[in-house]
């Protein structure tokens, strides 16, 4: 009994002694990273990118060095002057990642924490270098402009440190006290600018209307004087016969208006009758 036993201690020590010699001889590299092999005999990092899965490597001699890869956003603030020497408080959003193929190189210039080192300083530069060539109201007029320039040159400046950049964009973009209320004002003073005009055209559109109408009453009345010239007074009776017409037609539809004769006995004694409203 003993010797099995000392058999079965013996074997659980030797599975022990494997698994621990297994598990430090593998190493796995999750999804979204990469590896690079710090190897101590063949002179440090090893030019290979190990990819996703399960690795070997030579316990003592042999570390990894898992690196995240995936895209990762970034804000960078600054405050720098413009082109007319105004203040200009901005944000940046940098959307970035490293270049797998140069992470080798970039773990041996930089470090694991190669981004703190390099984002910062690159985007403070490259920010005070495009806004300087901007005056403050080009900064809010052409921001996609500039936004777009601010991008090509983190591009350049990121790939000499082996990253690339997916997105820039500025996310935030103030100026002093001064400047704003300055531009406030300019606003109002062109809105009254513009509600001047429009008087002015109303003004003028009105003065048109006018003439217009007066030029019609005198072509009217040239028409009417014509009209007499040649055929004396027979068109005011025209006239009058036409308005008595529609008054007529008016109160008979009243019921209220009356006709009442003067003369007496139905004779025509040359008076005219009155007209009564009788109130309902």
């Amino acid at each position: 009994m003993d010797k099995v036993l000392g058999r079965l201690s013996t074997m659980s020590g030797a599975l022990a002694a494997g698994a621990i010699t297994i598990n430090t001889c593998l190493y796995n590299v999750d999804g979204g990273e990469r590896a690079v092999m710090f190897d101590t005999l063949r002179g440090g990092i090893l030019p290979d990118v190990i990819g996703e899965g399960t690795h070997f490597q030579i316990p003592v001699i042999q570390r990894p060095v898992i690196m995240d890869v995936r895209t990762r956003p970034r804000e960078i603030p600054s405050i720098t002057g413009t082109k007319d020497l105004q203040m200009v408080n901005i944000k940046l959003r940098v959307l970035w990642r490293p270049v797998v193929e140069e992470l080798p190189k970039l773990y041996k210039e930089l470090g694991i924490d190669f981004d703190e080192r390099v984002l910062p300083s690159i985007g403070n530069e490259v920010l005070k270098s495009v806004v300087a060539q901007y005056n403050a109201e080009e900064l809010l007029s052409k921001r996609a402009e500039v936004s777009e320039r601010i991008k090509k040159e983190l591009l350049k400046r990121a790939a000499q440190f082996h990253l690339t950049l997916d997105d820039v964009a500025i996310t935030h973009l103030t100026f002093g006290r001064e400047f704003m209320k300055a531009i406030e004002a300019k606003q109002v003073a062109s809105q009254e600018a513009e509600r001047q005009q429009w008087v002015v055209k109303k003004a003028e559109q009105e003065r048109q209307a006018v003439v217009i109408r007066a030029e019609g009453e005198a072509e009217a009345a040239s028409i009417i004087t014509k009209a007499m010239e040649l055929t004396g007074n027979a068109i005011i009776e025209v006239r009058r016969i036409d308005a008595a017409k529609e008054i007529a037609g008016k109160l008979a539809n009243s019921r209220n208006i009356v006709y009442l004769p003067t003369s007496s006995g139905g004779g025509n004694s040359g008076s005219p009758g009155m007209l009564l409203s009788i109130d309902k």
